[in-house]
């Protein structure tokens, strides 16, 4: 990689940063005004939501973060063949550096044994890259942004369970409730669940955030997935829990779930809850580093 593309790949990067902190993706807004309106005049659950609506427009009229916490700085990269990963990875760092520094992140990574905050947002885990090769000559590029708050209601199910049931699609449907169940209103909701079903309890957890890369408004190709998704949100957004907690008709604005093959002891069911602030953006990169489209 040339000196004039790792430039213009770091222009690309730190753009693809201010954006994704400061603009919430149309698909996710449409969810969270359509879900407004849902809602009775006067009550919390209208009034948290509008509030919400309000702190969208301003976010990105003023090229501010959505939320206070920025959270953990995810990039899912898929590279043609011989790509070099490295010189991506140090120019990330670079954007992810002087993004922080204009305010677009939070100083937001600590060390975990002594409690300092590195200030720059780079140390072990920080950013957190996926790389992916593809049979194509671009590189794609997507970004999410996870809140420490929906972070800590995610939740991982070893079923069978005495509580929730067996390794069958009932026990699965006990457990992803059990989580929205769990989460309450902490979390920042109305959430969006990502879920695995399956893997081992690492690539279960990677599976389920990766799930929360798809569109609010796309169907799951498997019918199956596509039916419990529905009916996840449907019972949940019956429970009475509401935007933040406030009750109300908004539980979750949605569910996208997907499956990996498991071992035949195992059988996990991992959850992802995203927060109403879901940041996540996308961009196509040409050769040269540059923005050729948006993702979302």
């Amino acid at each position: 990689m040339t000196t004039v593309q790792a430039t213009a790949l770091e222009a690309s990067l730190l753009e693809l940063i201010r954006v994704t902190s400061t603009v919430l993706p149309d698909d996710v807004v449409r969810v969270i005004e359509s879900a407004s309106q849902q809602e009775d005049q006067g009550s919390n659950a209208r009034y948290a939501l509008d509030v919400i609506c309000s702190n969208i427009g301003l976010a990105k009229d003023k090229s501010q973060p959505l939320c206070q916490d920025t959270g953990s700085i995810l990039f899912f990269v898929h590279v043609p063949v011989g790509y070099d990963q490295l010189a991506f990875q140090d120019a990330t760092i670079a954007a992810v550096r002087e993004a922080t520094a204009r305010g677009y992140l939070r100083q937001n990574s600590v060390d975990s044994v002594t409690g300092g905050n590195t200030g720059d947002n780079i140390g072990p885990g920080s950013p957190n890259i996926h790389f992916h090769q593809w049979r194509r000559d671009y590189v794609e590029v997507r970004m999410m942004l996870k809140g420490g708050g929906c972070e800590n209601v995610g939740d991982q199910f070893a079923l069978p369970h005495p509580k929730l049931g067996g390794r069958d699609m009932a026990g699965v449907e006990n457990a992803i409730l059990q989580a929205v169940l769990g989460a309450q209103g902490k979390g920042c909701g109305p959430g969006i669940l990502g879920v695995c079903i399956g893997g081992d309890r690492a690539s279960g957890y990677a599976e389920s955030k990766e799930q929360l890369l798809r569109t609010m408004d796309d169907t799951n190709p498997d019918p199956l997935l596509a039916e419990l998704e529905e009916r996840i949100v449907s019972k949940a957004n019956k429970s009475g829990i509401g935007p933040m907690g406030f009750g109300g008709a908004t539980t979750l604005l949605g569910c996208k779930i997907g499956k990996l093959n498991r071992l035949p002891a195992s059988f996990y069911v991992s959850v992802s809850y995203m927060c109403w602030a879901f940041r996540r953006q996308g961009v196509d990169l040409n050769p040269e580093g540059e923005v050729v489209r948006w993702l979302y």
